[in-house]
């Protein structure tokens, strides 16, 4: 009884984490800042690049990541969408990239790991 109360009194401050943590997380990948996306990867990320997808370690997944703002120099990004699991462990965003004059959905999913949200899957499809 006392886990649920304190779960309950918790859960407004984990949706202000939560949102802070994604304004970050969209302002990086709208500045093609790997670097600073790759502070909310978890130790091992699903990464999918158009065609190419796979499973990466932290450094390898930033890495892959720079190789396509490298490529794709972003002019801006828009979240289009958001949700929450209902019990708060996970969420996701979906959202436009503009990036060397195409166009990219993004796909963003986290889950709570260590006590904050971090990235599980990133994908970038072209429109």
């Amino acid at each position: 009884m006392k886990n649920l109360l304190l779960l309950i009194l918790l859960m407004p401050l984990l949706a202000s984490f939560d949102n802070a943590n994604l304004a970050n997380i969209t302002k990086a990948i709208s500045e093609g800042n790997a670097d600073a996306l790759g502070q909310y990867f978890d130790q091992t990320v699903e990464v999918a690049v158009l065609d190419k997808e796979d499973v990466y370690n932290k450094a390898q997944a930033v890495s892959i990541v720079r190789k396509f703002f490298a490529e794709n120099k972003p002019t801006s990004f828009s979240q289009v969408h958001k949700g929450a699991s209902p019990n708060n462990d996970s969420q996701y965003c979906i959202g436009n990239l503009s990036a060397g004059g195409k166009t990219f959905r993004v796909y963003i999913y986290m889950k709570v790991s260590g006590g904050q949200y971090l990235i599980q899957e990133l994908r970038f499809d072209k429109e």
